[in-house]
Order: C-alpha cells, then structure tokens, then sequence
C-alpha cells in the first residue's frame, strides 16, 4: 500500500476537521476517499466545498463499496464501538474520537475485536502530542521523580455557556452523550493523567449533576484515587467556573513537577526525602535540589499529529502514539466515577 484511502464517519465539529486536513493534503500518504453523515444538509455542504468527495448517508453503504481501507469515526459516543467493531470485522483500519465509547464493556469488546483483527487501531487522544506531557512522562516513567506520592490536577478550564449545551439535543443527556464534563471535556485529561501517572486502583467520585447549567449529567467532579503503592490523586473538573485552571502536580520522593500556563517546573532532590526522613538529625529541613523550567522544544502537533501517526503506522508499522486500546483506560477512571 502506498496511500491510504480513509473515510470519515461523521462530520459534526471534529469529524469534519479531520475530513478537511485529509481533503487538504495535510496529512502525508493519506487521501480522502468518502465522508459520512446522516445529515444531507452536512453532507451537502461538504460536498460544495470538496466534490470529488464520495458522500455516504450510511456507513453500511460506504463499507460494502470497499473504497477505502481506513475509518475516522466521529460519531455520538454511544456508537463508537458498534461502528469501529463492524469496520474491524470489514478490514478496515480504525481511527476513533474520544471517548472509546461510553462504557468499560462496550469497549472490552472493540479491545477484544481489535486484539483478534490485524489493523492499526488508534483513538484519538491528541494531547499526547503535547511535548510537556511527553517529557512528564518520561521523567516519571524512568524513575527520575522516585516513587510516586501524590497527584493533583486541577483542570477547570473546560468552560461551557448554556448557549453551548443547548446547541444540540444530544448533548449534556445521558442517551446522547453518556455523561458530562469526565465523557465530553476531560477524556484528554483522565488518558494524560493515567499515561503520566499509571493506573489508580480504586476511584471515589463526586459528580455533580446540573450543579452550574440545565442540563442532565454532571458539569463539575472530584475524583478520589489510590494507587497500588500507596499514593493518592485528585482530579478536578469542571465547565461552570471562569477563570479556569490547568495545574498537574506530581510529587514523588526525589522531587516535584508542576506544569502549568505552558511551563514544565522541576525541582529534583538531591538526596530522596524517604532517604532524609530517617537520616536527618533536624526536625526540619531546607530541602536541597536543583530546580528547571522546562518549555515546549516543538510544536504541539495535536490532532493532525495523530492522523499522521495512524498513517505513518498503517503504511510503514510506525508504533502507535495512541493506541486504541488506551481507550479502555480513561473511561475506566470515569465509569468508576459515576
């Protein structure tokens, strides 16, 4: 294979950005073979602007005319896994907008689907571009932080008007959407928190239903979470406070990050707290450590990074940056939630 031929499977707001980057030859080795809406005044317009474009009003239709190997699905959640598993099963490569859907069995089955298919399967989780989350994650995972003790992210800056949830019939309502600000908001956030972090293996939550707007499922949450050794995370959301904020604090027994407003801020211990803790002749101590900034060293490539990705993966089996697999992850933090 030289080109893949992709189709996008939905054109509201996201799917129709993909569609367009692929139209405009903005990801390399991919081309856009067909989109697919169920809305003709969508597929209309789509149409107008790109008319070599095939226009699908049913995705069965566009799977049994086999004129691409590849699908972007931007569907209402609810759907996510009943498509991507009929793709999988028409051998076609999926890509899939967050969330993976909206529940852990849902997904368990397009996991179990992808894990018994040869296809590149990818989700759409396109923070991971983001070179400050990448480098977190590093100095984490290579035990540069030491062992974990306490996460914090603070992530208020999710803000939405009434305006925006009466846009739609889907949104805010459980049949439409399968949740709030942890299903439609912070998927990104909840997948960044476990990528950095790992796994917690209980979960409180504290969702609050129609705390700030009318609508039917939660705009503001706690999460509570225990991690196997012993560390503790908070994670804070929300669409209903302005001004917003976006701090991860990571505490470990060699140092600290904190990475807000576009900065990656460590401080590294010279010596271990767990060492100085039990060492120390003082009651208190300066803590002695070395202290850097760190900003982006590249361009956030966000979601055509993650197109590119997927291309790079189907044509050249480039490692995926996000595999569809993770998707059971973050849903995993958020059902446990709810």
């Amino acid at each position: 294979m030289k080109v893949v031929n992709a189709a996008v499977i939905g054109i509201g707001n996201m799917g129709s950005a993909h569609a367009a980057c692929i139209a405009e030859n903005k990801i390399n080795g991919m081309t856009l073979a067909a989109v697919c809406d169920i809305s003709e005044e969508k597929l209309a317009e789509f149409s107008e602007k790109y008319p070599k474009v095939k226009c699908y009003r049913h995705y069965e239709e566009l799977f049994d005319d086999k004129i691409c190997d590849s699908v972007i699905i931007a569907v209402p959640h609810p759907l996510h896994a009943e498509i991507a598993i009929k793709a999988l099963e028409m051998g076609l490569h999926v890509m899939l907008e967050k969330p993976a859907d909206i529940s852990v069995s849902k997904v368990e089955w397009l996991n179990q689907a992808a894990q018994g298919s040869d296809r590149v399967f990818s989700v759409m989780f396109n923070q991971r571009t983001n070179p400050l989350f990448a480098k977190a994650r590093d100095i984490v995972k290579s035990g540069q932080l030491g062992e974990l003790k306490r996460t914090v992210w603070i992530i208020t800056n999710w803000y939405r008007t009434q305006h925006y949830y009466d846009s739609g019939a889907w949104r805010a309502t459980w049949a439409g959407e399968g949740g709030g600000v942890l299903l439609n908001q912070a998927p990104h956030n909840l997948d960044l928190w476990q990528w950095i972090c790992g796994m917690p293996e209980s979960v409180t939550g504290y969702c609050d239903v129609a705390r700030y707007h009318h609508i039917e499922v939660e705009d503001d949450a706690t999460i509570f979470a225990k991690y196997p050794n012993g560390a503790t995370g908070v994670f804070i959301t929300s669409t209903g406070e302005m001004p917003g904020t976006n701090r991860l604090e990571i505490a470990g027994t060699k140092g600290k990050l904190v990475l807000e407003n576009g900065v990656l801020k460590w401080w590294r211990l010279k010596t271990p707290e767990d060492a100085i803790r039990f060492a120390s002749s003082d009651n208190f101590v300066t803590p002695d450590c070395d202290y850097q900034e760190l900003t982006p060293d590249a361009p956030e490539s966000a979601h055509i990074g993650i197109l590119r990705n997927f291309a790079d993966a189907i044509l050249h089996g480039a490692p995926l940056l996000s595999p569809g697999e993770d998707g059971l992850k973050e849903l995993a933090i958020s059902n446990a939630a709810y």
